[in-house]
């Protein structure tokens, strides 16, 4: 067993893998040199410098996982069964791919001083000090990562501006009307937002906004998405999506034989919400993992490979609130709020119909804790008694 990436996905596929029965040999390669580490804590407590690490708490030598790291792959050969790395060739019987997501450049942006990604430990490590200047900083992107960030930055007592190109924050998540309150949040904190504007241009200590007004900043970090990182497999013949993901099936098995995709850099079709999703977040990578393992075993004794269609799930830590959404909202055609969302705790939920579909929670997690249930097991919802914030999400069943 070959697994090509150390995040998240492949570290918990390799584990699985072990917890499972698996008794053959597991190789585990990511392209990073340091020990595989948890993501999340980068935008939080390693970025103001109150832990110095996320490392996963696995010992790779007691589950007899051979880990390679500072490895990157180069490429797949299929009708070799090898994958190509910059250590040589690595045979494989059954590879799985869990190469993860790479952040979104700014245009123009490559090697300019001062303009910064935050994906990696080594990122984190290099806006540290950053942070502890108290410098200015500019924000490109109102999405989950650029409100984390410019949160770390204004609690370090750095001035903070976030540009975004669409008219409000998280425009590719939510709908506006769920966005309103968060917007408010920048101010609250301090932050100044400034949207329908991009960056049009970095200069020592400047940045030039395409409307031709120019912002201090010491530094810019740059939040605009996140791409499946699948450029290596060019040429292999694996189906890739518009988005550039794998496509896996239900099973996450992809369209080569003996190769498997979870995690960030893989779509798979949900029977629950009728669509193809590519989820970029931490549960995911979690969860998908333990679907790969079972099939790669349960495919050598026959058993009926297991289906992934999991309830998405992510959380935000953002302004001093704790954010969480579960579900899949695109298709819903009825939105019920749970409280004032002025207020410091609220939530909204989606029905399609009088099934609960997804829910967002701003400080109420026992509403997400139920909700999420409720989504998992196709609950039909008294829309009546669901805006009732006072009553437990569980008794508003219809």
């Amino acid at each position: 067993m070959v697994v090509a990436g150390a995040g998240m996905a492949g570290v918990q596929t390799a584990a699985a893998l072990r917890e499972q029965g698996f008794t053959g040999t597991v190789t585990l390669i990511g392209a990073e040199p340091h020990q595989p580490y948890d993501r999340p804590p980068l935008s939080k407590a390693v970025l103001l410098g109150t832990a110095e690490g996320s490392a996963f708490d696995v010992d790779f030598e007691e589950l007899g996982i051979d880990l390679r790291l500072g490895c990157e792959v180069l490429g797949l050969r299929p009708a070799d069964h090898a994958l190509d790395t910059e250590a040589g060739p690595v045979p494989y019987d059954v590879l799985v791919i869990a190469t993860g997501a790479e952040p979104v450049r700014l245009p123009g942006s490559d090697g300019v001083p001062g303009v910064h990604l935050l994906r990696t430990l080594d990122d984190a490590e290099r806006l540290r000090p950053v942070l502890a200047r108290q410098q200015d900083i500019v924000v490109a992107g109102a999405g989950w990562i650029g409100a984390e960030f410019a949160t770390a930055a204004r609690e370090a007592g750095c001035a903070v501006t976030v540009v975004e190109a669409a008219e409000r924050p998280l425009a590719e998540a939510l709908p506006a009307e769920v966005t309103a309150p968060m917007t408010a949040w920048y101010a609250e904190a301090g932050v100044v937002l400034r949207t329908h504007t991009r960056v049009a241009r970095v200069e020592p200590g400047t940045v030039v906004l395409d409307d031709g007004s120019r912002l201090p900043a010491g530094a810019v970090v740059v939040g605009i998405g996140a791409r499946p990182a699948t450029a290596w497999l060019a040429g292999s013949g694996i189906e890739l999506g518009e988005r550039g993901e794998v496509v896996a099936d239900r099973h996450l098995t992809t369209s080569l034989p003996d190769v498997y995709a979870v995690g960030d850099c893989a779509s798979f079709p949900s029977g629950r919400y009728g669509e193809r999703l590519l989820v970029h977040h931490w549960d995911n990578a979690l969860q998908g993992p333990r679907t790969v393992a079972a099939n790669i075993l349960g495919s050598a004794t026959g058993r009926e490979p297991a289906v992934y269609d999991p309830v998405p799930y992510f959380w935000s830590e953002q302004f001093g609130r704790f954010v969480q959404y579960a579900g899949h909202h695109a298709d819903a055609d009825r939105t019920v709020w749970r409280g004032d969302p002025a207020a410091a705790a609220w939530s909204v939920c989606w029905l399609r119909g009088s099934r609960l579909v997804a829910l967002l929670a701003v400080g109420r997690p026992r509403d997400l804790a139920q909700g999420r249930r409720l989504i998992e097991a196709g609950a039909a919802m008294d829309a009546e008694l669901l805006a009732d914030p006072a009553r437990p999400l569980k008794s508003a069943t219809a």
